[in-house]
Parts: structure tokens; sequence; C-alpha cells
């Protein structure tokens, strides 16, 4: 075999086997991490393809199973990557307003508008992300990565935002919730690390009705962060398992540290019950902001059949490692979306006991 060949047969069984370790359920870190570069690993199947193709030409055996694999590969990312396509039905229906009506839309009593935005606790362009509030006037806005210093420096929110919920750290988990809506009720919570915190907020719209906000940030499976994702995994069937009880509305945001299609995101949707209003409408990758061949949806917001969408907007780069998001949502209760929701499928309901169960005993 040449040596052109054999580059080109170990590339093509490299990118392939690449494509589909994260199958193995195996919640260490060095496997986890290849559920977030699928869009990538695309690039380099189709790449594989067509250079075997063009420098290779051999399918005799065993050599014709390099780009049987890559084109398995290609279709694999394409069934995975599929539903956040403008060609896959949307989850989330579109609340259309006429534009002559755009005022009385701003002012709907029965609209939600948040910010949800990582800031990179290292980063110093705070007067950006002010900035991106002021010019949306959202409803809600949940900042991550929140340190003192950045506490300090967006206390001018606190004025136009009479309700918060503030914790700041100094270890990248940090958060700040800011809100113009009446909050009932509210806990900061631990549920899973006792230095990484989650928040709850029964919050009250304009036109009276009650809704449930959680805003979440957990631990990644990496070298850096965390030997395996059992603890992320958790925090995210936690929060599902709760939300799936709640007969209000339900708005779940925040860097799950997870990509849209993963095994551990599609799971939380089916014990949830909630809907992605990226379905049918596009990826918004929103890390790595400084980096756009490294690039896949980290930030999310997950809502309950309740709502329609308005708009969803990935914002421009305020300094940080990653997008913020803009969504603005309109309760709309329509009776059979409730019977349209995702539901727990096989043997998801004992997978997300014994996720629960090893992060808290093992």
């Amino acid at each position: 075999m040449h040596t052109t060949d054999l580059g080109w047969l170990i590339y093509c069984l490299l990118i392939t086997f690449l494509s589909f370790i994260h199958l193995l359920r195996i919640d260490a870190w060095w496997i986890r991490i290849w559920d977030f570069p699928h869009t990538q690993l695309t690039v380099l199947a189709g790449i594989g393809v067509l250079g075997w193709l063009s420098f290779v030409q051999d399918f005799s055996w065993p050599l014709w199973l390099a780009p049987v694999g890559l084109t398995a590969a290609l279709l694999y990312q394409g069934w995975l990557i599929w539903p956040y396509t403008p060609l896959h039905p949307r989850q989330v229906m579109r609340q259309r307003s006429p534009r002559r009506l755009r005022k009385q839309v701003i002012n709907d009593p029965n609209t939600v508008r948040l910010m949800s935005a990582n800031v990179l606790m290292t980063n110093t362009q705070c007067p950006k992300v002010l900035a991106l509030a002021r010019k949306h006037k959202p409803d809600l806005i949940l900042i991550l990565e929140a340190s003192q210093q950045w506490a300090q420096a967006l206390k001018p929110l606190e004025a136009d935002y009479p309700y918060q919920i503030l914790y700041p750290q100094e270890n990248t988990y940090g958060l700040l919730f800011y809100s113009k809506l009446p909050i009932a009720d509210q806990k900061l919570r631990f549920l899973v690390e006792d230095d990484i915190p989650s928040i709850y907020a029964q919050l009250t719209l304009r036109s009276g009705q009650v809704m449930h906000f959680y805003g979440i940030h957990p631990q990644p499976p990496s070298p850096t962060e965390h030997y395996r994702s059992t603890e992320r995994d958790a925090e995210l069937v936690l929060v599902g398992r709760e939300a799936r009880q709640q007969t209000e509305p339900v708005l779940v945001a925040g860097d799950l540290n997870d990509v849209a299609w993963s095994h551990t995101t599609r799971l939380f949707q089916r014990i949830s019950g909630l809907l992605d209003p990226r379905v049918g409408r596009g990826l918004y990758s929103t890390f790595h902001a400084n980096y756009f061949f490294l690039r896949w949806p980290l930030d999310h917001v997950f809502v309950s059949h309740h709502f329609r969408l308005r708009t969803l907007r990935r914002l421009p780069n305020c300094g940080s490692d990653h997008f913020p998001i803009l969504v603005s949502l309109v309760y709309h209760p329509d009776p059979t979306r409730a019977n349209q929701t995702p539901q727990p499928e096989g043997d998801d309901l004992e997978e997300a006991q014994d996720i629960v169960h090893r992060a808290k005993h093992d």
C-alpha cells in the first residue's frame, strides 16, 4: 500500500471512530467530549470521502470499509443535526404579529423576554453587557460566570430590575438573575455539587399568569473541569423531573455545558416534556465566540407547551467566549400542544434514576 493510501485510510478510520465513540454510554470526559463537535466531524467526514475518491480509488477488500464508514458517519451526523435545520418541523410555534401592532407586542402582558449570557468571569468588557441589556430591554436577565466584580459592574441594572437573585462566585459558576417581573418564590439551590448553584424563581407575568423559571450552569466533562459527566447529567435530570410536575408555564435557560443533539439533552427533553425553540430553525451556536471553526450550541432555552415564540436571536459578542442569547416568548396556551410534548421512552426513567444515584453516592 502506498504511503498516500495508508494516510487516507488512517484518516478515514479515525474520523469514523470519533463520529461514533460518543454512543458508548460511558461518562468519562474523554468519551463525552465527542458529543460536542459533530458539525466539525461532518465537515471532516466529507473531506475524507472526497479525498478517498480523488486520491485513493481503491475499493478492494478491506479498503472499501474506509469510504463506507465515512458515508455512514456523514449520514449519522446529518441525522443528529437535521432537527436544527429549517427542513424539520418546529417544536415551538411562531407567534406572528403585523408590523402595525409592534408597539402593542412590546407591551403585551403575556410576553416575556429573556437575555442569557455567559460573560466569562475574566472578561472586563462589562459595559457591552449593560449596553445589550439597555438596547433590548429584556424582562429577565441571566448572567453566568459572574464574579463579585461582575456583580458590582452590573449594579446599574438594579434600578430597572427590582427583583434579583444574586450569587457571584470566583469559581466561574456564579449566577446573577435580574427580573422586571415580580418573584413570588425564589430558591438558590445546589442540586448536585456544593459549589455549583442553580436558581428557581416563580414569576408572575404582567397578565397575572404564573410561570416557573430555572437558571442552570452545571460543570462540563473536561480535563480541566470534571473527570465525568454524571454530575452535569444528574442536574439536568433533577430539573427535568421538577419541570414535568409543573402545571403552569416553564422556562429553563442557561449554559448546560452540553450540546442540543447529545443523548443527555435529548433525555432531558423526554424527562421534562419541554420543547426546544431551535428545532426547525437553526443551531444558534453560542460557543466558541472567537473561533468559528470550533462552535456549537452550548447555551439553551427550553420551554413548556404553553409558549409560542416571537423571536430567538444570538446577540453580538460582549467580550466572552460565548455569544448571549435573546428569546421572546408569548404565553399562548393550546390544549392540543399538551399532547405533543416529548415523553420518556424505553428505559429513560431507569436511566435517569441511575444517573442521580451515581452522582449522589459514587
